[in-house]
């Protein structure tokens, strides 16, 4: 069966993902010599930088997602398909998807990368991961739910059990998640809870390595741990986690934490497809590419973003898996693809190394650009800006920062609400 892609005279580029660095390529490459066929398991593009808004309850979930056909409606030359790749034949140059086969004349995959449990099958099964919106849906229900079973507990354990939070990962997830949590349990869920004790709750971080926002510079992993402690989160580090059983986190060193809720941000792999030859690929599940981005033993095939690993002097392990290097590769691989066009030489990606940030709470965020380094409220009002400026669409950017006003004002997160699926099968 073949998919319903209408016939053209313009080579065919299919983009598999459609996050930061599928749908810069695809708006890069539009109004050119080409056909582009975008594919992706979910109509829109998450912001995923903002989940951990949705998770606990700050941003609704329609305000940090846009739909590519919306994003795409002018462009005749554009396709979209809701699906997922199976299998990927670079001999016969086709994918097989859902819908059917889709054939290509450049394919390029830019699939992201999921969360990584090691193995761990109980940890996967029990806790909860945040890589989508509605996974950050799942947490927010699970959540609050959780509140709800403790103030109708019966006993001093069950009641600590369903209060405690503990978060595994010590990145720029897991500390916003932290600093976000400890904020409503000192200004918000005492007004929703009377009856309960919220200094009895406990938000605990683990992270396996010896500080937190390990891929920042020191001052700035200092500085946030110091914010995290004075919040009333419990940061322990050269901390590692073995299993979970849905009731204690089993820590390496013998200790267990009872609770009901750990969210798992302790790293991520590559989403990968069958088809590709097993050197393709390395550890972490990223796929070999070269200096153009191309798939190792490939001429036809790109890999960009998380999923791609483009080993360099500078980047011995691949480039940083954060939305600028998918971004620009991007945008590198959408100019290369017009130069091909025109029988000229490819380019090679240079990443510019544009910062990082993280936010931590109100008026607390470390932020790290080239050549600067600065933390606080003014790093807080930075990581604000940048992150408004990036979201799609006036109406989300104006809906995001009324939330935003709103909830510094008021100190009241408007969206805490369980919405249970009907039925299993609707998750």
């Amino acid at each position: 069966m073949n998919a319903n892609i209408p016939k053209s005279l313009q080579k065919r580029v299919v983009i598999v993902g459609g996050g930061f660095g599928g749908l810069k390529l695809a708006q890069e490459i539009l109004n050119s010599d080409y056909q582009v066929v975008l594919v992706d398991r979910n109509n829109y593009h998450q912001f995923q930088p903002l989940f951990y808004q949705v998770a606990t309850a700050g941003l609704e979930p329609s305000s940090i997602a846009f739909p590519f056909r919306k994003i795409f409606h002018k462009n005749r030359n554009f396709h979209f398909r809701l699906t997922e790749v199976k299998k990927i034949d670079p001999v016969e140059k086709k994918i097989e998807t859902e819908i059917g086969e889709i054939t290509y004349d450049y394919l390029i995959i830019a699939t992201g990368a999921d969360t990584n449990f090691f193995g761990n099958q109980q940890i996967a099964q029990n806790s909860m991961p945040m890589k989508s919106i509605a996974e950050a849906l799942a947490l927010r229900n699970a959540f609050f739910q959780r509140l709800e079973d403790a103030l109708n507990s019966s006993t001093v354990e069950e009641k600590e059990m369903n209060m405690n939070i503990v978060i595994v990962g010590g990145g720029a997830t897991g500390v916003e998640v932290a600093g976000t949590l400890a904020e409503m349990r000192s200004y918000i869920l005492p007004k929703d809870y009377p009856e309960m004790d919220f200094k009895s709750m406990k938000i605990i971080l683990l992270e396996g390595s010896s500080r937190v926002l390990n891929a920042m510079a020191e001052v700035s992993c200092i500085k946030a741990k110091e914010y995290l402690t004075k919040m009333g989160v419990e940061v322990k580090l050269d901390t590692h986690v073995i299993d979970y059983d849905g009731s204690y986190v089993s820590l390496k060193n013998g200790e267990k934490i009872p609770t009901k809720t750990l969210v798992w941000a302790a790293g991520i792999i590559g989403n990968r497809i069958e088809g590709l030859p097993e050197e393709s690929y390395i550890q972490g599940g990223r796929m070999v590419v070269n200096a153009f981005n191309q798939v190792q033993g490939t001429d036809s095939i790109f890999a960009i973003g998380d999923v791609a690993c483009m080993i360099t002097e500078d980047y011995p392990r691949g480039h940083p898996q954060m939305a600028q290097p998918a971004i620009q590769q991007g945008k590198n691989v959408a100019n290369n693809l017009r130069n091909l066009a025109k029988n000229q030489p490819l380019k090679p990606f240079v990443y510019k190394n544009l910062g990082s940030m993280a936010t931590v709470g109100r008026n607390k965020a470390v932020v790290e650009l080239p050549g600067y380094k600065f933390q606080g409220f003014f790093a807080w009002l930075v990581w604000l800006v940048v992150h408004l400026k990036s979201i799609l669409g006036i109406k989300n950017k104006f809906v995001v920062l009324l939330n935003w006003i709103w909830n510094y004002m008021t100190y009241n997160l408007s969206l805490r609400l369980i919405i249970k699926p009907k039925s299993k099968k609707d998750f």
